[in-house]
């Protein structure tokens, strides 16, 4: 009996190990924590300043997969009809139908289809920008505030992505005097396990 019985604790011991480690390599959903994520876009203004609008609504999920951190994905969805500018003025102009026109386009989506790390907290992710109901291929480079793929199961992770877009792509091509045509763009996000 005592050979039926430590038989019986090895296979269960294989099969909690077993457990684990499928667990371990689970794909881990996040949803993004809005009152703790924001977008800026930041551009030239007569070539001598800059003006910086924000995005301060955003909602998406992220899903990462332990040990394969190319298989990523994030979707993330600004509120561009709360979009905020420094003045009236610029906030009108950019919401109007020379820029975001966010009476016929509410929204703007990143759709991230690959996370390529550097090192354990920085790295690339490339996926599609669509702004204006254009959609172009974008990289964004990634800093994590912890290595989102060891991070342990249950915590938040968060980063920060930065990028350059040319708004001339996405159909915004008035006052090319005044406003340079290439955009900063910076997003940080806070993530929190989807329960």
């Amino acid at each position: 009996m005592p050979i039926i019985r430590n038989a019986v604790f090895a296979l269960l011991a294989l099969f909690a190990s077993a457990a684990l480690a499928l667990n371990s390599s689970a794909p881990r959903k996040y949803l993004l924590d809005s009152n703790a994520s924001d977008v800026s876009a930041k551009v030239g203004f007569f070539g001598l300043a800059s003006k910086t609008a924000r995005f301060p609504k955003m909602s998406g999920e992220v899903l990462i997969v332990p040990g394969a951190p190319e298989r990523a994905v994030i979707d993330v969805t600004f509120d561009a009809a709360a979009l905020e500018a420094s003045d009236e003025t610029t906030l009108k102009r950019l919401k109007g139908d020379k820029f975001f026109w966010v009476e016929k386009y509410p929204t703007i989506r990143f759709v991230g289809k690959s996370l390529k790390l550097k090192s354990p907290t920085r790295g690339t992710v490339s996926g599609d920008l669509t702004a204006r109901g254009v959609t172009k291929p974008q990289v964004l480079d990634v800093t994590f505030d912890s290595d989102p793929v060891t991070a342990p199961a249950g915590g938040a992770v968060s980063f920060t992505a930065t990028t350059t877009i040319d708004r001339r792509e996405y159909g915004m091509k008035s006052y090319q005097v005044i406003v340079g045509n290439k955009v900063d763009i910076r997003m940080r996000a806070r993530m929190v396990p989807q329960r």
